[in-house]
C-alpha cells in the first residue's frame, strides 16, 4: 500500500513514475519527455517576454490560445494521474481517494487561471470600444486623454462631471502633463457649428435651473441628440465634452476615460485601499460625521471618495488637487501581485466604474508607454485663480500656456538664463490676487 501511494503521488509530480515501475518503459519515457517538454518550452516563451506577459491578457486571441492550452494541460495530467492509480494498485478505496485529491490539486490552479482569462477577456469587451485594425498609437508622437469624474446626485437629473483633466503623454519618452480644467468655468466657446448655433457667446446651460457651466455640458449633449448627430446615447456627452475640453486647450483630445465616483470607491476597495498623504485633517458626510487624519493613511473606498469629493474648510480647487494625487496614488500602488490576487474583484469593479472610447487593441500599447511613465514625474498644471478667473476665463491665456508647458525646453546660453529666455504669460488679477504664471507642479513632490 505505502508503495503504491508513493508511486502515484510520484506520478502527479514526474510523469511516467508509475509506468517505469509496472515495467511500462516506452511508455514512461515518452510522458517524462512530454512533461519535460512542455516545461522548458513554457519557460523558454514565458521568460524572454516576462516583461510582456502582462499584454497577453488583453488580446483576446491570446487568451483564448491560453485558455485551450490550459484545459488541455490540465486533462493530460489527471489522465497521468488516473492512468497511475490503474497500474499500480487497482480497486483500492483509500488509493481511490488520493487520486480524487490530487485531481482536484491539480484542476483548481488550472481552473483559477482559466477563471483569469475569462474575466479579463469580459473586461476588455465590457469596458472598452472595438477594436480597430491599425494600432491607435502608431506613427503618434503625444496622446491627449481626457480623465472625467463623474458625480450623480439623487437630487438632481443627470451626470455632471465634476472633475476633468487632460492627460498628455509623449508616446516617445513617456513623459507626461496634466491640465485640469475647473467644473465651475463660465461662457465656455462651444466646439461644433451646431452647437455654436444653439450658444453663439458661449455655454449658458440647459434653461432656468442651471448656471451654464463646464460640467454641464455633457449632460446637455446627451439631452439633445440634434447637438451631435449620428452619435448614440450615453456617447454624445464624452463626444461634445472632449471637443470642448479640446478646444478650451487648444489640443486634440484622442479619447477619453470616465470613472463614476460612486464606483470609484468599490475599485479602491477592490484593490486594498489607497495610500495617500493628508497634509490636514478631513472632515466629511453630509453631517461631518467622518474624519481621516492627517499624515501618512491608508483610505478605505469610501474614504478615498470623500477625500476627493469633500470641499468641507476647502473648496473646488483644493478638491481638485486632492482628487490628482488620489490618481497618482494609485496608478504607483498598483503592482502585479496585487493586480494578480485581486484581479477578479478589481475587474469587476473596473467595469461598473469605467467606461471609455479606447479600443481594446490600444491595450497592449498603452502597457508599453505606461513601463515608460514609470518612475518619471508627472507634472501638473491647473486653470484656476489667480491664473484664470473662471468668471471671465482668458482662453488665449489658457492655451498659451499649454503650448509654453509642452514646448521643448530651450537650450540656455551664456548670456541668458532661462527663465529670462521664455517669459511666461500672465493672468489679469481676480479678486485683488497678484498675476501668477502658475508653472507646472511635480505631483510627486506635491502629493508625498
Amino acid at each position: 500500500m505505502k508503495r503504491a501511494i508513493w508511486i502515484t503521488l510520484g506520478s502527479a509530480v514526474v510523469w511516467g513514475t508509475a509506468h517505469f515501475a509496472t515495467g511500462r518503459r516506452v511508455t514512461g519515457a515518452l510522458l517524462l519527455a512530454l512533461q519535460v517538454a512542455l516545461t522548458v518550452g513554457v519557460a523558454l516563451l514565458v521568460w524572454p517576454l516576462r516583461e510582456n506577459a502582462t499584454e497577453w491578457f488583453v488580446q483576446p486571441q491570446w487568451l483564448n490560445v491560453l485558455r485551450l492550452g490550459i484545459v488541455v494541460v490540465g486533462a493530460v495530467w489527471a489522465a497521468v494521474i488516473v492512468r497511475s492509480y490503474q497500474l499500480v494498485s487497482p480497486g483500492r478505496p483509500v488509493l481511490v481517494a488520493l487520486v480524487v485529491v490530487l485531481c482536484l490539486a491539480v484542476a483548481a490552479p488550472l481552473a483559477y487561471a482559466v477563471e483569469l482569462t475569462r474575466v479579463s477577456q469580459d473586461f476588455v469587451d465590457e469596458v472598452f470600444a472595438k477594436s480597430t485594425r491599425k494600432n491607435p498609437f502608431g506613427g503618434v508622437e503625444r496622446i491627449n486623454l481626457l480623465l472625467i469624474g463623474a458625480d450623480a446626485a439623487p437630487n438632481r437629473p443627470g451626470v455632471r462631471t465634476d472633475s476633468m483633466t487632460v492627460a498628455s503623454i509623449d508616446t516617445r519618452n513617456g513623459t507626461t502633463t496634466l491640465f485640469s480644467l475647473p467644473r465651475n468655468l463660465e461662457d465656455v466657446p462651444m466646439p461644433t457649428p451646431v452647437s455654436r448655433a444653439a450658444f453663439p457667446d458661449g455655454f449658458q446651460g440647459d434653461g432656468a435651473g442651471t448656471p451654464g457651466l463646464l460640467n454641464e455640458v455633457f449632460q446637455w449633449a446627451e439631452d439633445h441628440p440634434e447637438i451631435v448627430p449620428g452619435v448614440a446615447d450615453g456617447k454624445r456627452g464624452p463626444e461634445l465634452l472632449k471637443e470642448t475640453v479640446g478646444g478650451i486647450l487648444g489640443l486634440k483630445v484622442d479619447y477619453y476615460v470616465m470613472v463614476d465616483m460612486a464606483g470609484f470607491a468599490e475599485l479602491v476597495d477592490a484593490v486594498g485601499g489607497v495610500r495617500v498623504n493628508v497634509t490636514e485633517e478631513l472632515i466629511y458626510g453630509r453631517q461631518n460625521q467622518g474624519r481621516i487624519p492627517a499624515g501618512d493613511q491608508i483610505l478605505t473606498g469610501e474614504q478615498a471618495l470623500w477625500f476627493g469629493r469633500t470641499r468641507t474648510n476647502s473648496d473646488d480647487y483644493n478638491r481638485m488637487s486632492r482628487q490628482k494625487c488620489l490618481l497618482y496614488a494609485l496608478s504607483q500602488q498598483a503592482d502585479p501581485g496585487t493586480l494578480l490576487t485581486r484581479f477578479h474583484g478589481i475587474a469587476g469593479a473596473a467595469k461598473r466604474a469605467v467606461s471609455t472610447d479606447l479600443p481594446g487593441n490600444s491595450l497592449p500599447p498603452l502597457i508599453r508607454l505606461s513601463k515608460k511613465m514609470r518612475g518619471k514625474d508627472v507634472k501638473s498644471v491647473q486653470f484656476v485663480p489667480p491664473l484664470i478667473s473662471t468668471a471671465y476665463p482668458d482662453w488665449e491665456l489658457i492655451r498659451a500656456k499649454v503650448i509654453e508647458t509642452l514646448a521643448k525646453p530651450a537650450k540656455p546660453t551664456a548670456a541668458v538664463s532661462p527663465a529670462a529666455a521664455t517669459p511666461s504669460p500672465t493672468a489679469t488679477p481676480t479678486d485683488g490676487e497678484s498675476p501668477q504664471a502658475a508653472e507646472p507642479d511635480s505631483l510627486a513632490a506635491t502629493c508625498g
